[in-house]
């Protein structure tokens, strides 16, 4: 039994009822938090359905219900954990996808938690489709030499780093907000699905 504190499963995606267009999502926000980069995002591309995941339930009530009441019809956050898999969603329909900021979870022993994993990277190149990218940032070098390290091990993937010219988004996440303000530095790059 799945205890109620988990997040469901998703057997089959209820994009009709997720999207006004009843169309497949073609970006993921994977681990979206409070949802400032998705909804701004969103909110700037009309032309695209924008699926975040996030694995906090009550980030992702207080999400659609700014969605439900701005009436955004391109837009929803799914309560839901990568450990799950991204079965439901059909290979090569993402053109898009975000991982930014994780939780570095940097005690070495918390490491496994990680979700940042060959796995994970498997799954994401199996969603993407052919020349799509996933964009990544990150406030911890920890993180970024962990991640470059996972990129390296998997030559389906080219990865380069972006600066404010070449990063695609003009919105700024929560954590990325947080930085500017303390002077904290991070990095941005993409890695491109081969």
């Amino acid at each position: 039994m799945i205890p109620a504190w988990y997040p469901p499963l998703v057997e089959s995606p209820q994009w009709q009822a997720w999207f006004a267009n009843g169309k497949p999502a073609n970006v993921l926000d994977i681990g979206c938090g409070r949802g400032a980069l998705l909804l701004a995002h969103a909110a700037a591309h009309p032309e695209l359905n924008i699926l975040g995941l996030e694995v906090r339930e009550s980030l992702v009530r207080w999400i659609n219900t700014v969605v439900d009441g701005e009436r955004m019809p391109n837009v929803r956050a799914l309560w839901y954990t990568l450990a799950n898999g991204l079965d439901w969603i059909a290979p090569s329909s993402i053109h898009m996808a975000m991982y930014l900021f994780p939780d570095p979870w940097p005690k070495k022993r918390h490491h496994k938690r990680r979700a940042f994993t060959p796995h994970f990277l498997s799954m994401i190149h199996t969603v993407l489709a052919p020349g799509g990218c996933l964009y990544l940032a990150t406030d911890r070098p920890d993180v970024d030499e962990y991640q470059r390290a996972v990129l390296a091990a998997d030559p389906r993937w080219t990865v380069r780093d972006c600066d404010d010219a070449s990063w695609p988004f003009h919105q700024r996440t929560d954590q990325q907000m947080f930085c500017d303000r303390k002077g904290i530095p991070y990095v941005r790059y993409v890695a491109q699905r081969q």
